[in-house]
């Protein structure tokens, strides 16, 4: 049986879509382990799957002054270390890294055992962690076209981002009898990422009534964020956080207004539904975010709100326009060749573990 190892960790970006390749995966007779660090969102997703978790130190580089500088290079060659025991012991054909600062000892142990390996990076240009990873890897793949120029030529390959199948199945009514809605009237579905955003639910509720004129509300505001006032408003229902029924929300979604991460935006893409971006603001991110909306606003799949520009009038004539100009923008949606990034990806592994 071939074995593969995958890696990534520190934020659900870094972890979903290595949930996503595990079907196809064991469909094709890998036995699968992963390795991530000790306590990060990783383990738990993980282990939920039913895969072996292997934990490992983990420390996180920076390019900016900080004390941890001095203490975190020692957990890297501590987690370099752990890793090299699990390669050592299992003995995979490949591993898949998805990114994260835990993912650098994990490919450095493979590179010293001569493991192939193939790295994922979801954003516009490669964070600080793959840049270490990419020389040691047979693979880059990649979600924009702009990206492959920041890739070595031989290694680069445009996927895009593997998405979860359950996704790909949800059901609209299901959906809305979760949510307690009508069938009758269009629904917006709002995403502030995995720890919801204050900006963004505060431009969504100062608009609530204008929106409840025409628009039902299904929010995802994020732990700690429900707003109280607002229970039991017609129309309108709010979330922490949802699982498994997210599937049957997206497929109940007339139009998302989100963030810009990687990940999510592709799931957007892959379920073609008409979307508003507001992707976090250069102060308070790298600016991938930033990126990574400027170029699906460029290939005709989404509206894009600046933070900076973000009003609350803003974001209704965002939503008002893209809601008008829908067909297009799932026309240009459907014309994307980037929603079979699983079928791509595990070809990738399947090619580097024959070798």
């Amino acid at each position: 049986m071939k074995k593969i190892i995958l890696t990534g960790g520190g934020t659900a970006g870094h972890v979903t879509p290595n949930l996503a390749l595990i079907p196809s995966l064991q469909e094709r007779g890998y036995e699968i382990q992963y390795i991530g660090s000790y306590q990060g969102i990783e383990k738990k997703l993980i282990e939920d799957a039913g895969i072996p978790y292997h934990g490992i130190s983990s420390g996180k580089l920076r390019r900016y002054f900080d004390l941890k500088n001095f203490s975190d290079p020692f957990r890297v060659l501590k987690g370099y270390g752990e890793a090299l025991k699990v390669m050592k012991t299992y003995r995979p054909d490949v591993v898949f890294s998805k990114g994260g600062f835990v993912a650098v000892p994990v490919v450095l142990a493979a590179k010293h055992y001569r493991i192939p390996v193939i790295i994922h990076e979801s954003d516009m240009t490669p964070g600080l962690a793959n840049k270490i990873c990419i020389p040691s890897a047979e693979k880059v793949c990649c979600n924009f076209p702009e990206t492959l120029k920041y890739l070595p030529k031989e290694k680069a390959v445009l996927t895009g981002s593997p998405i979860r199948r359950e996704l790909l199945e949800g059901d609209r009514l299901s959906g809305l009898r979760y949510a307690g809605l009508s069938a009758n009237r269009p629904v917006i579905l709002v995403i502030g990422g995995s720890l919801g955003s204050v900006t963004v639910n505060t431009a969504v509720r100062s608009i609530l009534p204008k929106l409840l004129s025409g628009y039902q509300v299904i929010h995802i505001c994020g732990k700690g964020n429900v707003d109280q006032g607002l229970t039991g408003t017609p129309g309108y229902v709010q979330y922490e956080y949802v699982d498994a029924p997210l599937k049957d929300l997206f497929a109940a979604a007339d139009l998302i207004i989100s963030r810009a991460g990687a990940n999510s935006i592709c799931e957007i893409l892959a379920l073609r539904k008409p979307n508003v971006l507001i992707p976090l603001s250069a102060a308070a991110s790298r600016g991938d975010q930033i990126l990574n909306a400027k170029s699906f606003e460029k290939q005709g799949f989404s509206t894009v709100l600046e933070e900076e520009s973000l009003t609350g009038e803003a974001l209704y004539q965002a939503v008002v326009s893209t809601d008008r100009n829908r067909s297009q923008f799932i026309s240009a949606m459907e014309q994307s060749q980037l929603s079979n990034a699983v079928d791509t990806i595990v070809s990738l592994i399947e090619s580097c573990s024959a070798d």
